[in-house]
């Protein structure tokens, strides 16, 4: 908890950092980045992604986190922290799977 632990434990309401709601004005941008540069993509902004289209992780270990998709098999979504980066395989698995998911639902991806 570090710093945070000290700055709210005297706090009358303490609060929640994790459950603020991502901005989703946000999300489109940074599909977009994602499409023109997977290389360099951070592992935060990732799995903002993962979890607006396809929900909390359903796995989220020390560092990977699987995420539920609504088909079986491939393209899959789990995603791997790698220093504050993610790997640029899992990042076009997670746009294959946005674009898959973008189909299904008739809308263009």
């Amino acid at each position: 908890l570090g710093p945070y632990f000290i700055s709210l434990r005297f706090h009358p309401f303490p609060l929640v950092l994790w459950a603020v709601p991502y901005n989703m004005s946000g999300i489109p941008k940074i599909v977009d980045a994602m499409r023109r540069n997977p290389r360099s993509v951070r592992y935060a902004d990732l799995f903002k992604v993962c979890e607006h289209y396809f929900g909390q992780a359903r796995s989220r270990g020390s560092s990977h986190a699987v995420f539920k998709t609504p088909w079986a098999g491939d393209p899959r979504v789990n995603i791997q922290n790698d220093h504050g980066m993610a790997k640029e395989y899992q990042v076009r698995q997670v746009m294959a799977a946005i674009r898959k998911l973008e189909e299904s639902n008739g809308n263009e991806a």
